[in-house]
This record gives structure tokens, C-alpha cells and sequence, in this order.
């Protein structure tokens, strides 16, 4: 068998009609069918998508006639031509209710055209046009159930679609066909105009001018040939390469209904559908989405996989196909079985592909986009579940199926990694999509490279978390904590600790055991470098073996500024004035195209890897950070972690590396829709395993965040590369500012009692990761419980920490 490489493909790919054709025409089945199956591979890997979905019929009246629909039906008497809106709802609300994501309503084309009868209910509804009551529908099921409409609406004016773009994530219409014969008196077509090929594609183009995710494809075996077949696929190929619209491409094999004139016509054999999703892929490349609805082929659906899809379509657990009632759709747990029995991984999509939804400000309207957020993971597919970071309940960890097996490119960058060799970017992007048994395999190896290098041992640090002012004049989108000087609109009122505080709550954490105190808060516009100076000297002079791990590379920035000195001089100053250590906070994700959404006027990228770089020459040494799951992607984090890990070869300063999954319940980028409602549990369990293998060997030690994951999320972390629970802390504020549930403390006792119920063994250990004082372990292990804290009114034009009296 002839082997093509790649580079010829491509030009393939780019190449005229009628070299495609021939193409096409020189190769045997086989070669089609391997050559799709590669590129299907190429673009989608493990990964075999499907949209959870309910279908909601808003008319079956149509003005056409095709041979060979079921679906369209003319009006009866008694019955309603319309679904109304109570109906709607109920479908729609039923499918929330099972998980489903997408409302597709489907319709027949303009039947207030053709019966005299449905433009009379038309009217009662209020509506001249189907239409104009489709969009009344569509914004009635995404208010009332976040589900996202994908319309099939027929042929359409610009006007009318544009309307529709308005409430509805992606839109649709099948080509079907470019052959005009098929219209003919005989036809499958014929009598139905709005099957006219050239108003089809006049549809299609005016969704790439309104840049309208859309789909489309060809219905094969009602009398058109091979060559018919190719120049559709042609056609949509060439607005899709104008316009870059078209997100997915259907081959939808004939199946004869009874009743209908074609019920004796021949269906397409396996071999001819196959024949036709290979060319397809062939013709799109790897990158296209195409789908062959399983229900249709329900002997021999995973099949077709190898012929080139990457997507079942929708699959409806509420409501039977309507379009072909006779071929229900598989249960998801037989689809699931069935896409793994040729080693691919079912997961979930939206109405609008991945692609789309990663680039949704160009794709949809602004009203769309807080549902579409919320709906999506950092890749643009479905979230797994209900879960997020800081919501009061467990997190579910299913098992992948036992016949997947690794894909043998995860075995390669994780043995890479193994071998202390530094990762690409791309090789931590893989490792960052990874599903189903990928996902475990990286869990895996994470957890068995940290009992190599850690053992069983757990360690945490008894600490106190004092966040001494709540204002700040930066304005970060994610941040629930800050707030103006006087604002008392968000969230509690704004304040401004007094020493006498600071000092009163650091001597009860050392009566408590702790040996560090992490002191860390907003930008107040009246502090000074000389602000953070006379707050470490008041702490050393009383309570002198206190660590004092303190200020972001924001404040340190900030502290330097004011004081007109550089960021190395005022560091100095610190570590003389009693400073311990830097947290690695105020990183959020080390890329400005993030940074720009999410903390604009924040420290850029290099900016915090400079005061990083400083604060390690002279001699601190940081933890180091990574808040994710908002509006970022696994190439962002690909790109942090290489910053990370590229400022750690040159300095060897950071002590761990702390993946913070952002919450978002209160945050304001999510209370406007501006934000992802946080990392799922998939992707907080890859964030912690691939940073074990990502750095190791320069940076030992991953902990993970009791406070955003609680005590099940920090459990699976512990078997997932983490060998660290981080702090106490005693007192919480900014997580819980953004709606985190999981308390303010985790005491000794209960770190000790997670870390033994894994087999593993827990240990005390200061901010450096030395051991703990004895004497202070004892303390923590019987403390009192903590008094009420006090929250300092702010005074005017000033700030609460000011130098001691002289």
C-alpha cells in the first residue's frame, strides 16, 4: 500500500478541485480509509466527542415535500402547530435535569407559507414568522435553563439568522446536496424549495458573514454519485476556507422510512458511508469536526471511527430523535463502551466545538457568553460535573474503562520527564489534555516519581495567614478580597489593621504552635515601603523566632517604588528589618495575554519574574504559584510552568510550587459572565501531577490548597504527585471572600488524620521545609481554640501601621 507523507497532504489539502479529484480517484478504499484514519487521529488524538442534548421539535409543519422525511407532517385537526412556550420549557428543564448542555430545535422550513392555518397560531403566539418565534423560544429555554440553543432552522435570510445569533450558541443546515436533478420531478427533492442547492449554500455563506458557528454535510444514498458527493464537499470547504465558520461537517446515511415515497429505495452500505466520512477528512484535514450520527449505523458505529470522525453528534437521554424516530439513539454508557472498545475516550461537548468556544468573543453574541463560560472546561469541552473549586462537596473521580489503554505519546513525554529531561511546551500541553486512561497513567507516574523523591512522607506548616488591609488600588478582575477605600458595597466592609492587632494575633498563633506567621494584603494607597519595614521590625522585637514569610512580588514592587530605591536595595532593607521568606503570590498565570483580561494594571510577566530573581540573589527564598481555571488555557499554564521552571535553574530559590484553582462564586469577573466557573476536577488533578514531572528534578516539593480543594480534593492530590498540604493558616480571607466553603483552619490534628488514612506519614515542617520545633508541635497539637479577630476601621489619608513612638 502506497504511503503519503504529510508535506504531500498538505498540499493536498490546499490544492485545486480537480487535483483533489484525482486524487481522490487514484486511491483504493484502504489507502482512503488509512489515510483518514490518521488525520482523524492527528487532530483529535484519544478524544471522541458528543453533545448531551435534548431535542425540541417547535413545529413539524413544513412547507416542503422530501420523499423521504417522517418529520414534517400537515397541520391536524385539534392539534397545535407549535409547541408552546410551557413545553418548551419542560423539555428543556427535563434536560438540565440529566446534564444535557444543548437544546437543539429543530423545525420544518416556513410552514406559515404553505398553511393557511398555522399563520392564524402565529399569530395568537404574537409572531408573523416561525422564525421570529423560534428566537422568543431559544431566549426563553437559555434564560430559564442555561441550556445553549443550536437552531436548525431551514433556509434563512441574513436578517433572520442574524436574529437568531443573538440567542442561540451555534446554528445549522444540511447542504444535503449540490446536484439541481435531485429537484427534478422524481427527485427526493422534488416540490421542496428550500432544498435548491444554490439557496442552501446563500444560507451557509451569509452564517461565515455573521460569523456564525455553524453545520452542515451531506445526506448520501438518495440518488446523487460519488462525484456529486465530492463537489458538495467542495463547495462547503471553500466557504469554510473564506470564512473559517463551518465547525463540523455531518455524513448522514439514508435510512427508507416507512410511509414515505422512498421507503423502497436502497440504503448506503457500511463500505460506502465509510468510503464517504474518509474523503471528507481527506478533504477538510485533520482539524475539521465530522460526525456520522451513531443511531443510524447501530451495528457497526464504531466503525466509523476509523474512517476518519471524532464525533457521535447529539445524544439525547430525555427525547428520541425526531427527525428518525425509528432509530433511537445508544444509551451513553453503550456509547461509551463502544468508543473505547477501539481505544478512544467519550467526552462531552458543547453545541459550539472547542475552537469556537475558546474563541467565543469573536463567535457569539456577548449575551451568550456567561452561559457558554460557565458550561465550559479550559479546552472548550463540557465540564465533567457540578463540581467546583470551594463548593461544599466531594469531587467524583470515575475510573477510566479497563480496555483503554496509554496512548503511546503520554508514555514518551512522561519517561522524558522521568529521565530529568526539560519539557517542551507542546509536550506539556499533551499532558495537560490528557484523558480517561492518559489522565490516570500521568496520576500515576506523578505519584510514583513523588515516593521517589519524598517517600511517604506528608509535610504541612503550622501557620497563621494576617491579610492586614482588605484595600487596594489595583483592580483585579478575579479578586473578591480588595476594596476601595471606602467602599462597603462587596462583601464586607473595608479594613485596616492596627500593629496592636497584627502583633495580638501573631502572639496567639505562636501559643498555638505555629512557627510562621504569612502576612500578605491589598495595595493600600498610603503605604510605603517604609509601611512593610516597620512591620517586620515590630514583629521581630516581639516575637522574635517567628518566621515571617510576607509580601507578594506586588508589594515588594510597590514597597521599592515608593521609597525610590531598587528592588534588590529594598529587599535587603527587608530581610535586615526580619523578613524570612516571600510567598510566590500575585503570579496568577505568567502570560500578559492573560494578565491583560484578568490584572492589567498589575506587575507584567517579567516584572514578577524580576522581583522573583532579585529576592532569591539576595538570598530569600519564595514558594511560587499558579492561580488557574478563570479564562486561561492549557497553553498558558504551559508557559507559566517553563517561567517557573526556567527561573529555578538559574537561581534554585523556590522552596514548592502551589497550583491555587481559582473560585469563583464570588469573584467579580464571574458575577459579570466573564470567567469559567473555576479548574474542573480533572484539571486540577493534571495541574499537580504534571507539575511533579514538569520540574522535577529543581523543584521537590507540590502542595496542594485545602482551602479551594477541601478534604476529599487534597486526598486525591496526595495520590497524584503532591507530597505537601501547605499551612493551618488559622484565618482565611481571600478564598473565602470569593465563596470557598472549606473553613478557615485546618487544625494538626485533622492534617494528620487525612495523610495517615492514605498509609502515608505526616511531619511538621517549618517555612524552608526544616523540621518543626518540637516544642511548638506539642503546642499545635493542643491549642485553644482562637479568639475573635478585630477588623481595624481605616482612617482617613493614612494607613494603621505606623512606626513605633520614639
Amino acid at each position: 500500500m502506497r504511503q503519503f507523507a504529510q508535506p504531500f497532504h498538505r498540499k493536498i489539502m490546499q490544492s485545486r478541485p480537480d487535483e483533489i479529484r484525482t486524487f481522490i480517484a487514484s486511491a483504493n478504499n484502504n489507502e482512503l480509509l488509512n489515510w483518514a484514519s490518521s488525520l482523524r487521529d492527528e487532530g483529535f488524538g484519544s478524544v471522541q466527542s458528543y453533545s448531551p442534548k435534548v431535542f425540541i421539535p417547535l413545529t413539524k409543519m413544513c412547507r416542503d415535500r422530501c420523499h423521504y422525511c417522517t418529520f414534517a407532517r400537515p397541520p391536524q385537526k385539534g392539534e397545535s402547530a407549535y409547541l408552546t412556550p410551557e413545553q418548551v420549557l419542560e423539555i428543556a428543564r427535563e434536560g438540565a435535569k440529566m446534564g444535557c448542555t444543548e437544546a437543539l430545535f429543530t423545525l420544518g422550513d416556513k410552514p406559515e407559507l404553505r398553511y393557511a392555518s398555522v399563520r392564524e397560531e402565529l399569530n395568537e403566539l404574537g409572531h408573523e414568522t416561525t422564525l421570529s418565534y423560534l428566537a422568543e423560544m431559544c431566549a426563553l429555554a437559555l434564560k430559564e435553563t442555561g441550556l445553549l440553543p443550536h437552531v436548525n432552522a431551514g433556509v434563512m435570510t441574513k436578517e433572520d439568522m442574524a436574529a437568531l445569533r443573538k440567542v442561540s450558541a451555534s446554528q445549522g443546515l444540511m447542504l444535503e446536496t449540490l446536484s439541481d436533478r435531485l429537484s427534478q420531478p422524481g427527485g427526493p427533492h422534488y416540490r421542496s424549495p428550500d432544498k435548491d442547492p444554490a439557496r442552501r449554500l446563500e444560507t451557509i455563506r451569509y452564517a461565515g458573514e455573521l460569523a456564525v458557528p455553524f453545520t452542515t454535510g451531506i445526506l448520501i444514498g438518495i440518488g446523487e454519485t460519488r462525484d456529486e458527493r465530492i463537489d458538495a464537499l467542495l463547495a462547503i470547504r471553500e466557504l469554510h476556507q473564506r470564512y473559517g465558520h463551518i465547525q463540523e461537517i455531518i455524513i448522514q446515511n439514508f435510512r427508507a422510512k416507512d410511509n414515505t415515497p422512498m421507503r423502497h429505495h436502497p440504503e448506503p452500505g457500511l463500505d460506502d458511508l465509510r468510503w464517504t466520512i474518509a474523503v471528507a477528512r481527506i478533504i477538510f484535514g485533520p482539524e475539521m469536526n465530522i460526525q456520522a450520527p451513531p443511531n443510524l449505523s447501530p451495528e457497526t458505529f464504531p466503525l466509523l471511527i476509523s474512517a476518519g470522525i471524532n464525533d457521535w453528534g447529539g445524544v439525547s437521554p430525555v427525547t428520541p430523535d425526531h427527525v428518525n424516530p425509528e432509530a433511537p439513539w445508544p444509551e451513553v454508557e453503550r456509547l461509551q463502551i463502544a468508543t473505547a472498545s477501539v481505544n478512544k475516550t467519550l467526552v462531552k461537548r458543547l453545541p459550539l466545538y472547542p475552537a469556537y468556544c475558546q474563541d467565543a468573543k469573536k463567535w457569539q453574541d456577548a449575551a451568550l457568553l456567561p452561559h457558554i463560560l460557565a458550561h465550559s472546561d479550559a479546552e472548550g469541552f463540557s465540564r465533567d460535573d457540578d463540581w467546583a473549586p470551594g463548593k461544599p462537596f466531594a469531587p467524583q473521580v470515575q475510573p477510566p474503562l479497563a480496555q483503554l489503554t496509554v496512548t503511546p505519546e503520554i508514555e514518551v513525554i512522561i519517561n522524558r520527564a522521568l529521565e530529568e529531561k526539560s519539557l517542551s511546551e507542546d509536550d506539556l500541553v499533551t499532558l495537560f489534555h490528557a484523558r480517561g486512561a492518559d489522565l490516570e497513567r500521568i496520576c500515576t507516574a506523578a505519584d510514583e516519581l513523588r515516593k521517589k523523591v519524598n517517600g511517604d512522607v506528608v509535610t504541612y506548616v503550622v501557620n497563621r495567614n494576617v491579610n492586614y488591609t482588605n484595600i487596594c488600588i489595583y483592580k483585579c478582575s478575579f479578586c473578591a478580597f480588595s476594596k476601595g477605600n471606602t467602599d462597603d458595597t462587596l462583601r464586607g466592609k473595608p479594613y485596616d489593621l492596627n500593629l496592636n492587632e497584627i502583633i495580638r494575633r501573631i502572639k496567639e498563633a505562636q501559643s498555638r504552635g505555629a512557627t510562621e506567621v504569612c502576612l500578605q494584603g491589598g495595595i493600600h494607597p498610603h503605604y510605603t515601603g517604609d509601611t512593610y519595614l516597620t512591620l517586620c521590625r515590630a514583629i521581630k522585637a516581639a516575637v522574635p523566632d517567628m518566621a515571617i514569610h510576607a509580601f507578594s512580588p506586588l508589594e515588594i514592587a510597590h514597597g521599592a517604588e515608593t521609597l525610590n530605591i531598587s528592588l534588590e536595595a529594598f529587599l535587603i532593607m527587608l530581610k535586615e528589618a526580619g523578613l524570612s521568606t516571600l510567598p510566590g503570590t500575585a503570579a496568577e498565570i505568567l502570560d500578559d495575554e492573560v494578565r491583560a483580561e484578568i490584572c492589567p494594571d498589575k506587575l507584567t510577566t517579567n516584572e514578577w519574574l524580576n522581583v522573583i530573581e532579585a529576592a532569591h540573589k539576595v538570598g530569600f527564598r519564595t514558594t511560587s504559584t499558579i492561580m488557574f481555571g478563570h479564562v486561561d488555557t492549557p497553553r498558558h499554564w504551559a508557559r507559566h510552568i517553563l517561567h517557573i521552571r526556567a527561573l529555578q535553574e538559574r537561581t534554585g530559590g523556590f522552596t514548592e510550587f502551589v497550583p491555587l484553582p481559582f473560585v469563583h462564586m464570588e469573584a467579580p469577573m464571574s458575577l459579570k459572565g466573564r470567567a469559567r466557573y473555576g479548574p474542573t476536577f480533572r484539571e486540577v488533578r493534571l495541574m499537580h501531577a504534571v507539575a511533579r514531572l514538569a520540574f522535577h528534578p529543581v523543584i521537590t516539593n507540590i502542595q496542594t490548597s485545602w482551602v479551594k480543594l477541601g478534604q476529599e480534593g487534597v486526598s486525591h492530590c496526595l495520590q497524584g504527585g503532591v507530597n505537601d498540604l501547605g499551612g493551618t493558616l488559622m484565618n482565611e480571607s481571600i478564598s473565602r471572600a470569593a465563596g470557598t466553603k472549606h473553613g478557615q483552619e485546618f487544625p494538626p490534628e485533622r492534617m494528620e488524620q487525612v495523610i495517615t488514612s492514605l498509609g502515608r506519614i505526616p511531619h511538621q515542617r517549618t517555612t524552608v521545609y526544616g523540621n518543626a520545633d518540637e516544642g511548638q508541635k506539642q503546642k499545635s497539637l493542643t491549642a485553644d481554640s482562637l479568639t475573635d479577630i478585630i477588623l481595624t476601621t481605616p482612617k482617613r489619608r493614612t494607613t494603621n501601621i505606623q512606626p513605633p513612638k520614639m
